[in-house]
């Protein structure tokens, strides 16, 4: 009986530290006082949220769309704190213009397409966000993640030295495999499919923005339906190679695999399949080797797990862009704010 009650108080320590992972990044997002655009005012959840961040103070927010028609449709939310910018009736817009007509007229872009093209709340964002008039971008909860990233690879662009932009998923909640209140997935919204230097470079990216942005001493583990060579076959290959990749160009990151997501996670499990793993059954971030498994991979922590999945968070943007999923709730979008202000110098 007492060690079922010692175990129900550390759940419950657990679900309380929940809560303050995510009241942490606000409050380190707070800190830094950045400018955020919010492109989607037609959504009612993005309002909702909008309103909550500059109630709070997470960071300053511009809100697209047209002020009558967001008043309307949300009439119980205060927009008095918020920023609110047609893209049409921008007095920028010109402007705007003619900077997206400069970066595309190579690829055949006119500028009567460029006027027309600004006037797009996605297009406008990036192009404020490229012009510095605001420090990050967050948009997707009613568009699809093509119509959010293209304007980040076309306007934004990957950061120097970054081959191809990446994400990952913040995964809060709290079970007795998860030891600091949260996981990093990667990656589970943007590349289908990874070669074995991509897939190295995705992550170190990731174990990067575990410290950084999730404050984590990342422990990453290579996920494969293999563990340590336990089956042999040309996806596992991959996950292989990758490993060996990412351990020469990052040495000092705790970093191992192939494992089994179970090795990855669970303590006995480990000591059975990868006994002198340094990662293997205490790891807080974990590489899928494809967009298929991981997008199911966090769908299912999720929906089944109880877990609050935030993002997909880019990573490898000259500047932070990120993008929504479409069933998102007011207070993910919060959240994503919170952390694309973290992500800004």
């Amino acid at each position: 009986m007492a060690g079922f009650i010692n175990s129900v108080k550390k759940l419950g320590r657990k679900i309380a530290e929940t809560g303050t992972v995510i009241e942490t990044i606000k409050k380190k997002a707070a800190a830094k006082n950045k400018k955020i655009v919010l492109c989607e005012g037609e959504d009612p959840r993005v309002v909702q949220a909008a309103e909550e961040i500059a109630e709070d103070g997470i960071a300053r927010i511009v809100l697209l769309g047209k002020r009558e028609e967001i008043a309307a449709r949300n009439p119980d939310v205060d927009l008095s704190k918020i920023e609110i910018v047609d893209p049409e009736a921008s007095p920028k817009l010109e402007e705007y213009a003619n900077l997206l007509y400069e970066l595309r007229k190579s690829k055949g872009m006119t500028e009567e397409q460029a006027r027309e093209q600004a006037k797009d709340a996605t297009f406008f964002g990036a192009l404020m966000l490229k012009s510095g008039d605001v420090d990050g971008l967050v948009s997707g909860a009613c568009h699809s993640t093509a119509n959010t990233l293209r304007p980040g690879l076309q306007i934004i662009k990957t950061a120097p030295g970054v081959k191809a932009v990446s994400s990952f998923n913040l995964m809060v909640g709290s079970n007795q495999y998860v030891e600091d209140g949260m996981l990093i997935f990667a990656d589970c919204g943007l590349n289908p499919t990874y070669t074995a230097e991509g897939l190295a470079e995705c992550a170190i990216a990731t174990a990067k923005s575990a410290r950084e942005i999730a404050g984590l001493d990342p422990r990453v583990a290579m996920l494969s339906f293999s563990t340590m060579g336990s089956a042999k076959h040309d996806l596992v290959t991959l996950v292989q190679e990758a490993t060996k990749i990412a351990k020469e160009l990052a040495p000092d990151l705790k970093l191992d695999g192939e494992l089994q997501f179970d090795a990855a996670l669970v303590p006995a499990v480990a000591a059975l399949k990868a006994p002198a793993s340094p990662v293997a059954g205490h790891a807080n971030v974990l590489i899928f080797p494809d967009l298929q498994s991981g997008n199911i991979g966090y769908k299912i922590a999720e929906r089944l797990g109880g877990f609050q999945a935030i993002g997909p968070i880019c990573q490898g943007f000259a500047k932070p862009l990120n993008d929504l999923s479409r069933g998102c709730k007011p207070s993910d979008i919060v959240c994503a704010v919170a952390i694309t202000a973290l992500q800004a110098e």
